[in-house]
């Protein structure tokens, strides 16, 4: 099953913006997750057994969370810079939009 050759690409416009896009949403995930090491550390792991609700202990209810923030900011990541592919998929490269 030959699939053929990879079609060419040029230059990503939206490089910069995604990049910066990206450098700010992994700046605050690992803010949120620096909080779930230092809550560990900090108070010797005796933090992580309380009971949040359901049964769930924070350690739980916290790295559910974590993993549950991953994804959505996967999402949020994806629909800004798919927002931003396509608006300037509409401008020229003198940045006048195109018919």
């Amino acid at each position: 099953m030959h699939q053929g050759p990879a079609p060419e690409s040029g230059p990503d416009p939206a490089s910069g913006y995604k990049t910066r896009l990206g450098v700010v949403m992994f700046t605050i995930y690992c803010a949120v997750y620096v909080g779930f090491i230092l809550t560990n550390v900090l108070s010797e792991g005796e933090a992580m057994q309380i009971i949040l609700f359901m049964g769930l202990n924070l350690a739980v209810v916290y790295g559910v969370g974590l993993i549950v923030l991953a994804l959505v900011m996967a999402l949020i990541y994806n629909h800004k810079c798919t927002g931003k592919e396509k608006e300037l998929a509409g401008m020229s490269v003198g940045g006048e939009e195109t018919a």
